[in-house]
């Protein structure tokens, strides 16, 4: 059966994309290490040592029973608003291009708000497990979840980190909807934030130039459109099947941080559109694979827990695809598993290990008491003499 096989699907389609990803950070980031004179396999050795480290958080966390993360769910939330709250202490938190989403403890970086998506994710379906007949509820089924919830998304915005400020709205929302909240309340919510949205970007003046850039991008392709300007360049020179892994010409320095938030124009220009479907469809496939495992989870907790962590996944895929193909404006998000960034892919990780242990306990479980069942009634009885 499909839905017995969804974890070989999983696994399949993160390890084509850690392998395109790796692949593509040698071929970026190459030139511009040489050009600063630094070390030319410095940024993938660090990536590599962050991809041991996601690896065993992987399996740790397919090892661990989820429901776990249920009883964690309090201190994993404080803590995680502990670290968003640092990045706003000077000399902790770090201020990059203008965003604070960073926090530095001696020479390692780390992006609090990718572990933000976890602790959101846990809190929102641990809070409906606990509570199955409140769905239908104003303020327990959607009100209380919601604030809560939107403390953590506040302290993320005001990083002036837009991107994962929408991944974490979008999962919220989806998780609300699953959970079983009324329509009309999420229909609310929905107008809501995109007042608040609008209000934002008049706080961040530079935002509202990247929706400038992103409805008239001819008029400001040498300003705040020139990244979208080269991304869409860099798609259209590749082709079919692309100029070759290495040949790529845009990354020369023409298009900025290559190696990160704009990486698929240059799958796109290195391996063409081949490489772009590639891509795409092991997204798809991932998502797929993920809300299968949700559906045949053993309980509500998993199959809420699932769905968050498949759409938060699915949500900054979705987005930076969308910005890197000029779809939508520029959010600021890296590629799951593809782009360079230890924080990531370390959470993008441990999210398939807790889905993979969610489907040893659902599916897995129940194929391997069917195994079992078939195997006791081939076995011939004895009978005594």
């Amino acid at each position: 059966m499909f839905h017995q096989r969804s974890h070989y699907i999983l696994i399949i389609s993160v390890l084509a994309l850690i392998i395109v990803g790796f692949v593509m950070l040698f071929s970026t980031c190459l030139f511009s290490a040489q050009a600063n004179s630094a070390d030319v396999y410095g940024e993938a050795k660090r990536q590599g040592m962050w991809l041991g480290l996601g690896l065993i958080v992987c399996l740790g966390a397919t090892l661990v029973d989820y429901h776990l993360w249920s009883k964690w769910m309090a201190p994993l939330f404080c803590g995680t608003c502990v670290l968003l709250a640092l990045c706003y202490v000077p000399e902790v938190g770090r201020e990059i291009n203008g965003e604070r989403r960073w926090i530095g403890i001696g020479g390692i970086q780390i992006q609090p708000s990718e572990l933000a998506k976890i602790a959101l994710v846990v809190f929102i379906a641990s809070w409906f497990d606990r509570r199955p007949d409140c769905v239908g509820e104003f303020r327990r089924g959607f009100a209380y979840p919601l604030l809560i919830g939107g403390f953590m998304i506040a302290l993320v915005l005001f990083e002036v980190d837009m991107g994962t400020t929408a991944v974490l709205s979008l999962t919220t929302m989806l998780l609300l909807f699953v959970a079983g909240t009324r329509l009309r309340y999420l229909v609310s919510l929905f107008f809501v934030g995109a007042i608040g949205f609008v209000g934002m970007l008049s706080y961040a003046s530079g935002r509202m130039e990247r929706i400038m850039a992103f409805i008239e991008p001819e008029a400001h392709r040498l300003g705040a459109g020139f990244q979208q300007w080269i991304s869409l360049m860099a798609l259209g020179s590749g082709g079919t099947f692309g100029r070759g892994v290495g040949e790529g010409r845009l990354k020369m320095l023409y298009m900025p941080f290559a190696h990160t938030d704009f990486i698929f124009p240059m799958i796109g220009e290195e391996m063409g559109l081949f490489g772009t479907l590639i891509v795409v469809l092991a997204f798809i496939s991932l998502i797929v694979a993920g809300f299968i495992i949700g559906h045949q989870a053993p309980d509500r907790f998993g199959s809420l827990l699932a769905v968050g962590l498949v759409g938060f996944l699915g949500f900054q895929a979705f987005l930076n695809i969308g910005v890197t193909t000029s779809v939508l404006p520029n959010t600021g998000l890296t590629l799951p598993f593809i782009s360079y960034g230890g924080s990531s892919l370390v959470i993008g990780l441990l999210a398939i290990g807790i889905l993979l242990n969610i489907y040893r306990q659902g599916v897995g479980a129940r194929a391997g008491q069917t195994e079992w069942v078939q195997r006791k009634r081939m076995t011939p009885r004895t009978v005594a003499s």
